[in-house]
């Protein structure tokens, strides 16, 4: 028996570090088709939501497991949320530096404690408070290496999407008390890609064969990743779950150079990744 909880924990550990790696590479492609072809980033967004709700569509087919939608405003304030937080995050990705989008994406564990500090006075503690203020400091770090004071159209996008992942958390984890994963993920993937539709038809078109592929090698690694992170938070702790998925930070700093050769961050951008993921490691083991 402990073997077969160790060989799922294990399994879990595995989920959700390859999650971060296939978010990241999602990024990565977003740039390598740069002068390759003329996607818009919304149209990878769009395409990565289409993609992610034929694959959810398929497996509750197949599993015969119908659509259960009871809290429509959790639901849609996910789907709202989600949406957004992909098309700023693509949107910082292709702005500037990926490791850059993907660290100030991975910022939305402090706004979380942001919202939970005003809405929940239960929930204030003067020690997620400090590790706010050290995550802030980060922040503060990445966008200015240089201790320059700078905002460009990049940090806004960036942080825009982490605002709005966390969110995207607040909504999910209420959605959780209702909703099975794989009506969240219908509902999330369905709406969402009707949602970029709407708002970017214009930039959306019949791919031929190389837009295809690129659209492909965005929008899979999106959608697994997805999967992997729902199936791998079933078999960790939340403390386990959070530093993994945080290790998207150190791992964007690394590979930035060596996939795609973005310059190296400098030592005040490293220090800034590493306050960040302490605070959030801090964070979710605070709130355990």
């Amino acid at each position: 028996m402990g073997r077969v909880l160790g060989t799922k924990k294990l399994l879990g550990w595995l989920a959700v570090f390859c999650s971060t790696f296939f978010f990241y590479f999602a990024t990565v492609v977003i740039r390598l088709a740069e002068g390759e072809v003329d996607i818009d980033v919304s149209y990878f967004a769009f395409f990565r939501f289409i993609l992610g709700f034929i694959v959810v569509s398929i497996i509750m087919l197949i599993s015969r497991q119908p659509v259960r939608p009871r809290r429509y405003h959790f639901l849609l304030g996910r789907m709202l949320a989600n949406t957004a937080a992909v098309y700023c995050f693509y949107k910082a990705a292709s702005l500037g530096s990926v490791a850059e989008a993907n660290i100030l994406n991975m910022t939305y564990p402090l706004f979380v404690a942001c919202a939970s500090w005003f809405l929940f006075k239960s929930q204030r503690d003067w020690v997620v408070a400090a590790l706010v203020a050290l995550a802030f400091v980060g922040v503060w770090l990445v966008l200015n290496p240089g201790g320059d004071f700078s905002v460009n159209g990049q940090s806004i996008w960036g942080l825009a999407s982490g605002m709005l992942a966390a969110a995207a958390i607040i909504y999910l984890n209420l959605c959780r008390i209702d909703h099975d994963s794989n009506t969240i993920l219908f509902v999330l993937f369905g709406l969402g890609s009707i949602v970029m539709y709407t708002f970017f038809h214009n930039y959306i078109f019949w791919p031929n064969g190389k837009e295809f592929y690129y659209l492909m090698l965005c929008g899979a690694p999106g959608v697994i990743g997805q999967y992997l992170i729902t199936f791998g938070f079933r078999f960790v702790t939340a403390v386990e779950g959070s530093v993994i998925s945080s290790s998207r930070i150190m791992l964007a700093a690394l590979l930035g150079p060596i996939i795609i050769g973005e310059p190296s961050l400098a030592l005040l951008g490293w220090c800034g990744g590493f306050c960040i993921f302490v605070a959030n490691v801090g964070l979710a083991m605070r709130k355990k």
